[in-house]
């Protein structure tokens, strides 16, 4: 039962990862592999749902397969090197990876609790790329630039690392950690099939959200396919201006292109969709902006999550961002008040992590 060689090309990145595989393409890798079909099944359950690590602690293979999968394979995709917790119960975790890169994601506990004390929610916020490439002047990651993408295995075990450090677990899982996920769609949508897979029993569709800057063609493939994750647009403005001052992907993917895909993602799937609106002082908080966000959520059914602007000084910020400044809270109330007044289903983002760096536009590993 001995397996071929993986390629010398291949070796620069180590051991294949075993982790980011649906049951499906695990088992066709080990068929390629001369490993028998069933085996690919048994390895699956070994890593999601009885969450082993180690290839010589599934007892379920005869020992000499343990020790070739052992030599080929890799079951740890992403190492844990740090977890900081905030005052309000966030953790955030730094994962190095192969390659020496660094990655950072957010455990986020929901300010509602259950009768035992415990969040009702637990929600992952995930990253999907080393940097980024889209320059959101608002965002810590963006300074940061864009390493590369991250495979479906690094994404999945942030999951099952950030798992073995909560209680209870993991209820919901967000694409809004660092990098845009539409632009590692394949690898997102791998690690999205092993999450919603009942067998696992990680984290159901309904509860999985992916958030984009406006990749108009992922939206469109979203709707092709016909997949059943949530959808929100990181929106922030209600111009084409002003949203190309704060996302230069506007330049590229104009508002009402962006809009019309939307509506053809909600004719496709007659899911809603939130809006992320940031609030920044004296920018898109006006009364007119109100007024525009408000006929934007009547296109089709939408929430809108409205977020306060959490300052990035720690990364040095120049030019027009370094303008940017968060909405006082009376205009916030306000905001959200009169959006409501115009039947908006309005939310608020909660600003979990604040003390740790890790609320939302916050990563950018500044504890290195």
């Amino acid at each position: 039962m001995s397996l071929p060689s993986i390629p010398q090309r291949d070796r620069v990145k180590g051991p294949t990862e075993l982790k980011g595989w649906p049951v499906a393409a695990l088992e066709t890798l080990f068929e390629e592999r001369g490993i028998r079909k069933y085996r690919a099944r048994q390895v699956y359950d070994a890593l999601y749902v009885q969450r082993i690590n180690d290839m010589h602690a599934m007892h379920v293979l005869p020992a000499d397969l343990q020790q070739q999968l052992s030599t080929e394979f890799r079951t740890q995709s992403v190492e844990l090197q740090t977890v900081q917790e905030s005052s309000d119960g966030t953790k955030k975790f730094l994962f190095s990876l192969w390659d020496g890169a660094t990655i950072e994601s957010v455990l986020i506990p929901s300010e509602l609790v259950e009768a035992d004390g415990q969040p009702r929610r637990r929600t992952l916020c995930i990253s999907t790329q080393v940097g980024c490439n889209l320059g959101c002047e608002f965002c810590a990651t963006a300074t940061l630039n864009l390493k590369r993408n991250l495979s479906s295995g690094e994404i999945v075990d942030q999951f099952l690392q950030a798992q073995r450090h909560s209680e209870k677990p993991i209820t919901n899982i967000v694409y809004m950690g660092m990098g845009e996920p539409m632009n590692n769609y394949d690898a997102v949508m791998r690690a999205t099939t092993i999450f919603n897979d009942q067998r696992t029993n990680m984290v159901a569709p309904r509860r999985t959200t992916l958030s984009t800057a406006g990749v108009v063609p992922g939206i469109l493939r979203l709707a092709e396919e016909g997949q059943i994750i949530k959808l929100a647009l990181s929106l922030h403005a209600t111009t084409q201006g002003v949203r190309e001052q704060l996302m230069p992907i506007a330049k590229r993917w104009p508002l009402p292109v962006v809009m019309d895909a939307l509506e053809q993602y909600y004719r496709a799937t007659r899911k809603s969709i939130t809006f992320e609106y940031i609030l920044f002082d004296g920018l898109n908080d006006t009364e007119q902006d109100v007024v525009r966000l408000a006929r934007m959520a009547r296109r089709f059914p939408t929430k809108i999550n409205v977020i306060p602007f959490h300052e990035i000084d720690f990364t040095h910020p120049s030019g027009f961002a370094a303008t940017l400044r968060p909405t006082p809270p009376d205009r916030f109330q306000w905001f959200l008040d009169r959006l409501r007044e115009e039947g908006a289903h309005v939310l608020i983002r909660s600003s979990s992590g604040l003390d740790i760096d890790a609320a939302c536009g916050q990563l950018a590993l500044s504890e290195l």
